[in-house]
């Protein structure tokens, strides 16, 4: 048993150290240089992103939507049946999921930091919702639930590539020489 503790542990700080080492090498080469293509940033990049959306969306949900529901479960967050334009409580979903959107674009500017990178991570999160909407609770037939993750999509790319463009787009500070 000690062995297997050992053995994670072990694996635990070897992922530790190659994340820390991936991050180092994309801050060096962040603007001025070519990206070294590592594919477990990637993936990184990809989890983290998809964690911290459905953490805001769960905490827009309990702001906007946990007063007017008996409880709220993985159904809102999941079945297409229940984004509806049609009662207050159906509002207060979208707007949960839009303002999520607008989350993730601020979390791409700080994970992602590339605008040529947004509209993919973009893509992804919400292929990946597809995905898990489909698990949960069948094919969305519903028109409003692919408007609103149509525009969550736009919404989280455009402000994305927006903020990030504006990070790239800065000036470089070039300090003066000391007067020989």
């Amino acid at each position: 048993m000690e062995a297997k503790a050992r053995r994670r542990l072990g694996c635990l700080r070897g992922l530790k150290i190659y994340i820390r080492e991936a991050f180092r090498r994309r801050l060096n080469t962040m603007f001025y240089g070519a990206m070294v293509w590592d594919p477990w940033l990637i993936v990184c990049q990809i989890v983290c992103l998809q964690c911290l959306y459905y953490l805001s969306l769960g905490l827009f949900m309990w702001i906007l939507v946990g007063s007017r529901v008996p409880r709220l479960t993985l159904l809102y967050f999941f079945d297409y049946s229940m984004l509806s334009a049609s009662t207050v409580a159906g509002w207060c979903i979208l707007a949960a999921f839009f303002f999520s959107a607008l989350a993730g674009a601020g979390y791409m500017f700080f994970l992602i930091e590339r605008a040529k990178k947004c509209l993919d991570f973009a893509a992804t999160l919400y292929i990946i919702h597809l995905f898990l909407c489909l698990i949960y609770g069948g094919w969305p037939s519903s028109v409003t639930w692919w408007v609103s993750n149509g525009v969550g999509l736009a919404a989280m790319a455009l402000l994305g590539e927006w903020l990030c463009i504006r990070r790239e787009l800065r000036d470089i500070p070039i300090r003066a020489r000391a007067s020989v």
